[in-house]
């Protein structure tokens, strides 16, 4: 049995790409080990049906925690058994790329998101310019690649003259439904996502929310705007109609998603990496049911208009934002209209045919 080793620079407890994929390598019959860390406050993983090894880390953030998690990764991987090494992300690329010349291993590099076009190193030259070196020496090492969305695939096209294979994060297919919810005395809005930063559209929506009639907002998930939010929401004075659950496992997230009736993915144009992205949120607001209200960004946009599963909107001001969602509340043909379309498009958008990308790329390995 061939063995696969995958590394991530999170904590494992809800990256739910990685999961999918780790279930996918397992069922083509390889033996999976995902490496990851483990935060003072990291919740207990729950059995998998692959291996999982999590660093303890003296740094947390910055230079030094990439240094110490690098460190520890290269000399693990330099002694465990491997025969295909998957990096997810560019912070864990390098000691693969190094492990894979040493051990003439094979390396699949899976790049979640356009490393070098994130938000936190725009404005800082310097760091920028330390990740753009290793991504151009990493890069051409890899023996196949992998990304999450088209335009990012073009662009590492256009930069490397690489191919680059596009696996979206989209849920497996799945038997909940709304039939099996109890109905919401008011409209449930949700915002979801493990990255509730700023520019990812909560300050918005709760900006949008006193004009929005007879519903409430469901906030789930974690993220640095979470406390300025909060504030926001007693200011306002809509504690009884802005909930915020926190950080949930993939299960509970399901159920509040399904529960839901509109979902929202606000992300703004404030970086390539924003503008390119095609966020997880999104697929699984279809799979639920849940018609999406999406800035205009171009992957989005592509499966919004393609399937008529929500709709985009100009800009973000709040009566924008709340006249857009109280037409769709108020329109109950039209919200039922793209609910079906939801359903439809999840026959198309789903893992099951997602990982059949992974399949074709990892059995050329076997």
């Amino acid at each position: 049995m061939k063995r696969i080793v995958i590394s991530v620079t999170n904590d494992l407890y809800s990256d739910q790409r990685v999961d999918k994929v780790c279930n996918t390598l397992t069922r083509m019959g390889f033996f999976v080990l995902l490496i990851g860390r483990c935060y003072r406050n990291s919740p207990k993983l729950s059995n998998r049906n692959y291996q999982t090894k999590r660093f303890h880390l003296f740094f947390k953030t910055g230079p030094f925690f990439y240094a110490e998690f690098n460190f520890k990764l290269f000399f693990y991987l330099l002694f465990t058994k491997v025969d295909i090494l998957i990096a997810n992300d560019l912070d864990t690329l390098l000691p693969n790329v190094f492990v894979k010349k040493i051990r003439k291993k094979k390396l699949v590099y899976d790049a979640h998101e356009y490393f070098c076009g994130i938000l936190e190193i725009q404005h800082r030259p310097l760091v920028k310019k330390i990740w753009q070196h290793i991504e151009r020496y990493c890069f051409p090492k890899t023996d196949a690649i992998i990304t999450v969305s088209q335009s990012i695939a073009e662009k590492y096209k256009e930069e490397y003259g690489k191919e680059v294979a596009v696996v979206r994060n989209i849920p497996v297919l799945d038997t909940l439904s709304k039939t099996e919810q109890q109905p919401n005395e008011k409209p449930v809005i949700i915002l979801q996502g493990n990255a509730i930063h700023k520019d990812r559209g909560g300050e918005e929506i709760i900006e949008a929310m006193p004009f929005i009639d007879h519903a409430n907002l469901l906030i789930v998930g974690q993220g640095d705007m979470i406390p300025a939010m909060k504030e926001r929401v007693v200011a306002l004075g809509l504690q009884e109609r802005v909930t915020f659950t926190g950080r949930v496992t993939p299960e509970i997230l399901k159920t509040y998603t399904v529960s839901a009736d509109l979902g929202i993915a606000f992300d703004k144009n404030v970086s390539p990496n924003h503008y390119y992205s095609l966020p997880n949120k999104l697929f699984e607001y279809i799979h639920a049911g849940v018609p999406v209200i999406s800035s205009d960004l171009p992957e989005r946009k592509r499966i919004i208009e393609k399937y008529g599963v929500g709709k985009l909107l100009p800009d973000l001001a709040p009566q924008t934002v709340s006249d857009t969602i109280n037409f769709i509340l108020k329109n109950k043909t039209l919200l039922a209209q793209l609910k079906e379309n939801c359903k439809a498009a999840t026959q198309v958008l789903n893992w099951e045919n997602e990982e059949k990308i992974i399949q074709k790329i990892y059995s050329d390995f076997i």
